[in-house]
């Protein structure tokens, strides 16, 4: 014997047990587990919302322009989510919204934003991760530069998907070839949104539809059965005692075999009466009170003689005897007995 047969016996047997337990349940436990399965049902799907939500709400988050560093920068803090290094489906989404509030004069001009981790964005060492992004980015120190030249109060999008950490943001105007534009009087704003709780939001959602399909399922069974008690205490009293008759009298049945039949021709007939009229006749109402005589059939058919237990046998014109046994259907017929 392996050690799985022992465990799906124990598993049968919990479920067998569940059944009955259920079966036993009486009529307001039923109406009781059938209210709380229902409220199950929605507790889980309010919480699955909820959860949803807090996934798909973003962390917003903004930049302002420094005119001392000609760049907006900022400190991102700490972004939480699943720890795995690299480019993959678990990265925490990032987008950016800069407006070109009032651009360099010069006629061609771009914006460069830079995403790196680093600890401290106030540290000197900062330059040089973005240098190092500008020249060889990774998906550490990630690099965007707009595709085409920016115009006056224009808007542009850029999206990046980071991996948990700390993490500084810098945007600033730069020259076709690269080069930080530093000439006084430009500004340039930044609106951003973080979405770190997407996967851990998303995971314990779908968990809790989970739960609610399952309460679902719950409150289905004891909603049918509930429904089939209620039907059967809705019958009828002429329907409970036609039926109840109707299967006594299924149940009873023939109670045995029937008898077997004779086995010849019957004896010699009794000797003759006298020969003439009686005395006096029997009283219309006397003969009326005399046991009936087994029904007659016709001629051809025969008489029909009755036998234990309701069975009858027939006798045929010639005084022999018809080996089948019959029984009489409910329109007083004659028919085989079928066993």
């Amino acid at each position: 014997m392996t050690e799985d047969e022992p465990d799906a016996a124990g598993a049968l047997a919990l479920d067998e047990d569940q059944d009955e337990a259920m079966e036993e349940m009486s009529l307001e436990e039923r109406q009781a587990s059938l209210k709380k399965a229902r409220w199950n049902v929605f507790l889980y799907l309010g919480v699955a919302a909820l959860l949803f939500l807090f996934a798909l709400f973003p962390m917003p988050f903004s930049a302002d322009y420094d005119g001392f560093s000609n760049s907006a920068e900022k400190d991102l803090g700490f972004v939480w989510g699943l720890p795995l290094d690299g480019e993959d489906m678990f990265d925490v989404p990032m987008r950016l919204t800069v407006t070109a509030t009032s651009p360099p004069l010069e006629s061609v001009v771009y914006i460069a934003v830079y995403v790196f981790e680093h600890e401290d964005c106030t540290d000197f060492t900062a330059s040089e991760k973005m240098e190092q992004a500008k020249t060889n980015a990774t998906h550490a120190l990630q690099y965007q530069v707009t595709d085409d030249r920016v115009l006056e109060d224009g808007t542009y999008e850029f999206e990046f998907n980071i991996d948990p950490g700390h993490y500084c943001l810098a945007a600033q105007y730069i020259y076709a070839d690269g080069e930080k534009i530093s000439s006084a009087g430009q500004t340039l704003s930044v609106e951003g949104k973080l979405y770190p709780n997407q996967f851990i939001g998303g995971f314990l959602g779908l968990l809790c539809l989970g739960l609610s399909a399952f309460a679902f399922v719950g409150a289905q069974k004891h909603g049918a059965a509930l429904r089939t008690i209620l039907e059967g205490e809705n019958e009828t009293t002429e329907s409970k005692v036609l039926s109840e008759a109707s299967q006594a009298r299924i149940a009873a049945g023939p109670s045995g075999a029937p008898p077997a039949g004779p086995s010849g021709p019957p004896g010699p007939p009794p000797a003759a009466g006298p020969s003439g009229p009686p005395e006096s006749a029997e009283p219309p109402q006397a003969a009326a009170e005399a046991p009936a005589e087994a029904p007659a059939a016709s001629a051809e058919e025969g008489t029909f003689e009755p036998a234990e237990n309701g069975y009858f046998f027939r006798k045929m014109p010639d005084g022999s005897y018809d080996q089948t046994v019959y029984v009489q259907n409910e329109a007083g017929e004659y028919v085989p007995y079928q066993a």
